[in-house]
C-alpha cells in the first residue's frame, strides 16, 4: 500500500474562502478606536483637544462631499467627450485629462486660489462691466472669492480627470449591441444612454467612484494650506499655540481614521453586495 509519505506527495490543504475569514485586523482597529475614545473623555486635554477640532469636521465634509459631487459632473462630461464621435472633442477631453492627472492635487490647490481665482474674477467683471458701469451690478473683488470654495474649485478639477476615466471604463463595459437594440426601438441617442446604458455604467463603476470619495476625504487635509477652518487646519492652529503636537495630532489621525475607514467598509459591503446581486442573476438566467 503507497502512503502518502512513500510518495512524498504532500497532504491537500483545505483552503478557506477568503469571504470567511473573521477580520481580526476590524476588531483590532474598533478596539483601538474605542480604547482611544475612553481616553479622550477621561483626559481633559484630550477632551479640549477633541472639542476645539470637531468644529473642523463639518468644514471636511462639506468640502468632500460638494468638491466630489462637481467632479463626478465634469467627469462624466469628460468622459462623455472622450467617447465622442468627434475627434476634436476627444482630443480635447483626453488632453484635459492626461493634464490634470499629472498635476498634484497641492499644486493645483496654489494654482486655482492664486492665479485662477483673480482671473476667474477679472473675467467675471469684464463680462458684467456693463452692468457694473450702469451701477446695476457691483464689482466683484478677488477676496471676495471664498478660499473654501476655491479649494472645492481645485478637488474638482483634480479628481473630475480621475473620475472620468472611471465614467469612460464604465460606459465601454457595456456592450454596444445594447444601444443598438434600444436605438431599433426608437429611442433616441440621449434616451438609449440615460435610459440604458448609464444605469448598467452606474452599477459597475459604484466601487471605484467609493474609493474616490474615500482619497478626497483624505485629500481634503490639503485644503488647510489655504487657511480653510478643516480638522487638519485647526489642528495645526490648536498645536502651535498649546505645544501639545503629540496629543492634537493624535486626535487629527484619529478622526481621519474613522471617517476613512467607516466609508472603507461602506463601500467593501457595497461591493460585495452587488457580486451577490451578480451572482442570483446570472444563477436565475441559467435556471430559466
Amino acid at each position: 500500500m503507497t502512503t502518502t509519505a512513500d510518495t512524498g506527495a504532500a497532504p491537500a490543504r483545505r483552503r478557506r474562502k477568503p469571504g470567511r475569514e473573521f477580520p481580526y485586523w476590524l476588531l483590532v482597529a474598533v478596539l483601538l478606536a474605542v480604547g482611544f475614545a475612553w481616553v479622550i473623555a477621561v483626559d481633559g486635554d484630550y477632551r479640549s483637544i477633541f472639542s476645539a477640532l470637531s468644529r473642523g469636521i463639518a468644514t471636511t465634509l462639506w468640502v468632500t462631499f460638494v468638491g466630489f459631487a462637481l467632479a463626478s459632473a465634469l467627469g462624466l462630461l469628460v468622459a462623455l467627450g472622450r467617447n465622442s464621435r468627434r475627434r476634436l472633442v476627444r482630443e480635447v477631453s483626453t488632453f484635459y485629462v492626461e493634464i490634470v492627472r499629472g498635476i498634484p492635487v497641492l499644486v493645483l490647490l496654489f494654482y486655482i486660489a492664486f492665479v485662477g481665482a483673480p482671473q476667474l474674477v477679472g473675467l467675471w467683471n469684464w463680462a458684467l462691466s456693463p452692468l457694473i458701469d450702469a451701477g446695476i451690478a457691483g464689482k466683484m473683488n478677488v477676496r471676495d472669492f471664498d478660499f473654501t470654495w476655491r479649494a472645492i474649485v481645485a478637488l474638482m478639477i483634480s479628481y473630475s480627470a480621475f473620475i472620468a476615466e472611471v465614467f469612460r471604463a464604465g460606459i465601454q463595459s457595456i456592450s454596444s449591441g445594447q444601444s443598438e437594440a434600444a436605438r431599433a426601438l426608437g429611442l433616441s441617442r440621449f434616451q438609449t444612454f440615460r435610459l440604458v446604458v448609464l444605469p448598467q455604467a452606474l452599477r459597475n463603476i459604484l466601487p471605484p467612484l467609493g474609493n474616490d470619495f474615500v482619497a478626497m476625504v483624505k485629500d481634503s487635509a490639503l485644503v488647510s494650506v489655504l487657511g480653510v477652518q478643516d480638522i487638519t487646519q485647526l489642528g495645526k492652529v490648536y498645536s502651535a499655540s498649546t505645544f501639545q503636537f503629540f496629543e492634537t495630532y493624535n486626535v487629527v489621525a484619529y478622526l481621519y481614521l474613522v471617517m476613512t475607514v467607516s466609508l472603507s467598509l461602506l463601500v467593501r459591503a457595497l461591493e460585495a453586495r452587488l457580486r451577490r446581486s451578480d451572482a442570483a442573476r446570472s444563477s436565475g438566467g441559467g435556471n430559466t
